[in-house]
């Protein structure tokens, strides 16, 4: 069968910005080209920067919308199998208007934090222990007017727990198991079993640090299998975290190895429907596209 593929989450956009790279032939970890070998396929590219390191997050984030766009006009075939995210809500200034042109860009999910603390939460990283504010609840709020859906991937646990108060959805593009790599970016199971019970989607991050101090494909399966266990076979799917600066987990350098981890989740079991539904049926629903197409 050919495989097919839908990640929640790359860094590619703002890779080719930096670079003047295109995404069609990106030379980093994925690129249009390398995911066009996958039938079907989708990608979502985030939107990103570190806030601390550029002199205005937000015309570094309408910098990518506008490439996002261009790739538009330039590979419309290509570029309708990719969708669009923001990581960090302080690119958007934390600002819920700012969320009206967001969605005009056709943003269809946005990390609250990333690794800043910031307006609307503490992170993983900074203030892990302060959950939404005032404004975040309305941003959150205003999220939900326009149909984007917040992500819980580098929010601090408070934040997400109060997300989950609100009936919010629950999305992580790219997070794994903090049983078994204890990482605040990771998830409890408690978290996966509210993101289960919710209908959300956890994307798995390749990412060596999230996988935990073995990097074998052993080590990465492991993440699959605990959510298996945890009755996720609807709710996990792929999270790359390509061109964010990884290494990958199992051997798998870029888009282009993912039929290694197909096939070494065969060889553990699983059977084709759940590996389908892993690397694409899952995200598709989620997003409400057809899983058939």
């Amino acid at each position: 069968m050919s495989l097919p593929y839908f990640d929640a989450h790359c860094d590619t956009l703002s890779r080719c910005l930096r670079t003047g790279e295109s995404l069609l032939d990106a030379a980093g970890q994925c690129s249009l080209r390398r995911l066009r070998a996958y039938e079907p396929f989708c990608q979502v590219f985030a939107i990103f920067a570190d806030s601390a390191k550029v002199p205005d997050p937000w015309e570094t984030a309408c910098r990518q919308a506008e490439l996002f766009h261009g790739e538009r006009l330039r590979e419309p075939d290509l570029m309708s199998r990719a969708l669009l995210s923001v990581e960090g809500g302080e690119l958007l200034g934390c600002d819920p208007d700012r969320l009206e042109t967001a969605a005009a860009w056709g943003v269809r999910s946005v990390n609250l934090t990333w690794n800043h603390a910031n307006a609307l939460s503490g992170s993983n990283a900074e203030e892990p222990d302060r959950g939404l504010s005032d404004r975040g609840r309305a941003f959150v709020e205003r999220l939900g007017d326009l149909g984007i859906f917040p992500d819980v991937s580098h929010l601090s646990d408070r934040g997400f727990f109060d997300l989950a108060d609100m009936g919010a959805p629950l999305f992580a593009s790219h997070s794994n198991s903090r049983a078994l790599c204890p990482h605040r970016r990771n998830l409890t199971d408690d978290q996966f079993r509210l993101l289960r019970d919710r209908g959300g989607v956890v994307g798995i991050n390749l990412y060596t640090a999230f996988v935990g101090g073995d990097t074998s494909m052993e080590a990465l399966l492991r993440h699959f299998d605990h959510f298996l266990d945890l009755g996720g076979e609807h709710t996990l799917a792929l999270g790359s975290d390509w061109d964010g600066s990884i290494t990958g987990a199992g051997g798998i350098g870029g888009v282009e190895d993912m039929g290694k981890l197909a096939e070494a989740m065969e060889r553990r079991g699983y059977g084709k429907a759940l590996i389908r539904s892993i690397f694409y049926d899952n995200l598709a629903r989620f997003f409400g596209m057809d899983p058939a197409a």
